[in-house]
């Protein structure tokens, strides 16, 4: 990061720490309407309450994945006076210079009180210098757009029930297979590559609830794929691959294997020859957010490339 983009984003952090009339800020207190909200930390014992912002705002996640998501990050939870939650932000730091932030989610009665620029300018001040990325739904996007997140890619959410596929005829000299043990270091490095940060924890948790292939080509890892159970159904992701050709070669088993069954797949890549085929097997276009960075823009646009996210709140 430069020196102008610390600049920057020492500005952004101390534009969101201006109190407007709305709101009186102390390190973990805010007057919201006739509320007085406090902050503390998330952890697995706020499931039920984070169950009630996520039902609030129509997100798909059960109790399994915020399980997964509060062990494998940091975050805040505002409460009013009797305990009601109102607000949540989380950072899921990978290494010392980038973290994602994910779980930002304010009550919609109080989206325009303050309450989320609070909460993101807490998690923003944890995370320190480091490169920040997120994906923001259209209700946050001009919130984060004002904190100086720059616009980076259109996250299209495809997702429906399975439809029996033909798969695609195999590619030249590519071997689409499990995963095995001994290819777990050259995963994670086309992963890091990819993705623009070293995410070995956040794979090696999703590792342990999803199946797994991989494609070798020359003796080489060129791409992966994940599917797990996420919301209503399962997820498939992350996905890297060098090409539109590839994804599909990962994606389409997992596809045909679950034929009748809902499937979800969150893509960063343009519309075209994946998003088609996406399309075509049941997974139509349901929704978009965009994807903001704060910083250096890490994840590759050449080469292999990032298919599909773990997450919205991991990337």
């Amino acid at each position: 990061m430069t020196a102008k983009d610390l600049g920057e984003q020492d500005e952004s952090l101390r534009e969101l720490k201006v109190s407007s009339p709305q709101q009186v800020r102390s390190d973990s207190h805010l007057k919201v309407d006739v509320f007085q909200a406090a902050t503390r930390e998330i952890s697995l014992t706020d499931l039920s309450l984070l169950q009630e912002l996520i039902v609030g705002v129509f997100w798909p996640h059960r109790d399994r994945d915020l399980e997964m998501l509060i062990q494998l990050g940091q975050g805040y939870l505002a409460l009013d006076e009797i305990g009601r939650p109102l607000s949540s932000a989380m950072k899921f730091e990978m290494g010392s210079e980038f973290a994602m932030l994910g779980m930002m989610i304010t009550a919609p009665r109080l989206q325009t009180r303050g309450t989320g620029r609070w909460m993101l300018a807490q998690i923003m001040e944890d995370c320190g210098a480091r490169d920040l990325r997120l994906s923001a739904t259209r209700a946050g996007y001009r919130l984060y757009k004002n904190a100086g997140f720059q616009p980076v890619a259109t996250i299209r959410q495809q997702q429906g029930i399975a439809r029996a596929i033909v798969p695609p005829p195999p590619l030249a000299h590519t071997d689409v297979r499990a995963v095995e043990e001994r290819d777990w270091p050259e995963l994670l490095e086309l992963d890091t590559g990819a993705y623009g940060a070293d995410r070995q924890t956040i794979l090696q948790a999703l590792q342990v609830k999803s199946d797994c292939i991989v494609a070798e080509r020359a003796g080489q890892i060129a791409g992966y794929a994940m599917i797990r159970n996420f919301g209503r159904g399962q997820v498939i992701g992350p996905v890297v691959a060098d090409s539109d050709a590839l994804a599909i070669q990962l994606i389409a088993p997992l596809i045909q294997k679950r034929a009748g069954t809902f499937l979800r797949l969150d893509t960063p890549v343009e519309e075209g020859e994946l998003t088609e085929f996406l399309s075509a097997a049941g997974l139509g276009l349901y929704d978009t957010v965009t994807e903001m960075y704060l910083g250096k823009q890490r994840r590759a646009t050449t080469g292999a490339v990032l298919y599909g996210l773990a997450a919205h709140s991991l990337g």
